[in-house]
């Protein structure tokens, strides 16, 4: 408790020793799909206004028809040894070690039609990834590091990670501003509209998104912190994934639904594109007014509640049944992939909030629930999670484009989940060959620091206790260096 108290206590740090005269808390850059989130002129400057103008190494002007820019993030980790009395295939090392990974992303489109009410745009953006995570991203639930691909060998070529047509369709004459990105080039869009979104993407583009913890290029790293962990959404093992998606937004909500293609194995690269025998639905209603709302001395800063749900059908396999097939003496080991081809069902919920409670400050949350009872087959092996955090940007100490961020995230498996991985079998991420449970705690914190126009670095550190949910393993500290450009 002492934990959580601290963190209210840290958002709210500095402000008594310089107060800003705009309400409005700047960001790293954030796609332009962000921004089109609050269509309705509010009482302050949005934060996403404000990342328009973010560094970069050149300038994106807003009257082309094409738009290219381009990131690169150099992550390196490492930790010392930790207590292990045992360990697995699928353990995190208890010796020391260091690990280095490498993201690098074009981001190109083209504007097929201009006009507001009918804005179109092509998308095609190239993605390298190079490196690997500490312990090839095994043995912990909320790994450390979201740039790491989580199979290794899948080589270091550049590979198409978009590939999408996005298109408005207006529903009223009053037009809002819309910040260009590499999602939607239009500047100028319809107050009131739907939008259109079809070809390969990351769910996380459009679902889950949170502007205090979805970032790991200028904010946090961890898995359990940047996404709902105990969202297993659709996608292969780079994260991307074949969909469409539809979005109405109006002027204080957006609904949201999306269907996309599961892999066709657990973390696998292929996937599935029969959707009649896999897919995962999604659907999410977005209301911006915050928690804040009903306080009167936040009520004009911005909130924003995002309420998530979803549906997976794959061929998944079951934790019960693996088990008893174990105590049965069916099987050696209980094996979550030893069962005929079958379509089960995998379903959860999510929800996420954030509020601006200070000029600098804003805070955030996050709550994840999936039923558990089948195989953990996309992002990680999450059934129940808890985040909570804030972030201070510094302008108290006259640096506006630095940041600091805290928070906590606790992770749970179901009561079947946690017999599977006892009685010595392998998830795509975890496996000891034994388990004394306790729920994965994970504290983190940064410090992002801006030096030259789309230029930062970031000092990381996250404790992990109990990873993999082992309390006979651990605890850990696992600190980082990275480097950002934002070409």
């Amino acid at each position: 408790m002492g934990l959580l108290a601290a963190l209210p206590a840290f958002a709210f740090a500095g402000d008594a020793v310089a107060q800003s005269t705009s309400p409005t808390l700047p960001d790293a850059p954030v796609p332009a799909f962000a921004a089109a989130l609050q269509p309705s002129p509010p009482p302050y400057e949005s934060s996403q206004a404000a990342e328009a103008s973010a560094p970069a190494m050149f300038p994106h002007p807003d009257n082309t028809r094409y738009f290219i820019a381009g990131q690169a993030n150099i992550i390196f980790q490492s930790h010392g040894p930790f207590h292990s009395p045992y360990q697995g295939p699928n353990s995190l090392l208890p010796r020391g070690e260091y690990k280095t990974s490498l993201l690098g992303t074009i981001y190109m489109a083209y504007q097929l039609n201009r006009g507001p009410n009918y804005a179109a745009d092509a998308i095609f953006d190239v993605e390298a990834a190079d490196g690997r995570g500490i312990s090839e991203a095994l043995g912990v639930a909320g790994m450390t590091n979201l740039d790491v691909v989580r199979n290794p060998n899948l080589g270091k070529l550049p590979y198409l990670a978009r590939y999408e047509l996005h298109q408005v369709i207006g529903l009223s004459n009053w037009e809002v501003d819309s910040d260009r990105g590499p999602f939607s080039l239009a500047t100028k869009l319809p107050a009131r509209r739907v939008e259109l979104h079809v070809g390969r993407m990351g769910l996380p583009d459009f679902f889950d998104i949170n502007s205090v913890g979805s970032d790991s290029h200028l904010q946090f790293m961890n898995w359990s912190v940047d996404n709902n962990g105990a969202w297993d959404y659709a996608a292969n093992t780079r994260g991307y994934t074949d969909a469409a998606v539809a979005e109405y937004v109006d002027d204080a909500f957006t609904a949201r639904y999306g269907i996309a293609a599961m892999p066709v194995v657990a973390n696998g690269e292929d996937l599935q594109l029969e959707f009649r025998r896999a897919n995962g639905q999604n659907v999410e209603f977005e209301l911006r007014h915050g928690p804040g709302a009903f306080v009167k001395s936040m009520a004009q800063r911005r909130g924003v509640v995002r309420l998530l749900g979803y549906v997976n059908h794959a061929n998944m396999g079951d934790y019960r049944e693996q088990n008893i097939k174990f105590i049965e003496h069916l099987t050696p080991t209980p094996d979550i992939t030893a069962h005929p081809l079958q379509s089960t069902v995998k379903y959860g919920v999510g929800l996420n909030m954030e509020q601006e409670v200070s000029d600098n400050a804003r805070v955030y949350g996050r709550f994840g629930w999936n039923e558990g009872q089948h195989e953990s087959f996309a992002y990680t092996e999450v059934d129940q999670t808890f985040a909570v955090g804030a972030d201070y940007v510094g302008k108290s100490w006259g640096r506006p484009e630095d940041k600091a961020g805290l928070t906590l995230a606790t992770n749970a498996i179901k009561r079947d989940h946690q017999a599977y991985l006892k009685l010595g079998g392998l998830g795509f991420l975890l496996g000891d060959g034994n388990l004394n449970y306790a729920r994965e705690d994970i504290l983190e914190g940064y410090y992002n620091l801006h030096t030259w126009r789309g230029v930062y670095y970031a000092l990381d550190a996250q404790y992990i206790d109990h990873p993999g949910y082992n309390q006979d393993r651990g605890p850990l500290l696992v600190e980082s260096v990275r480097m950002h450009v934002d070409f």
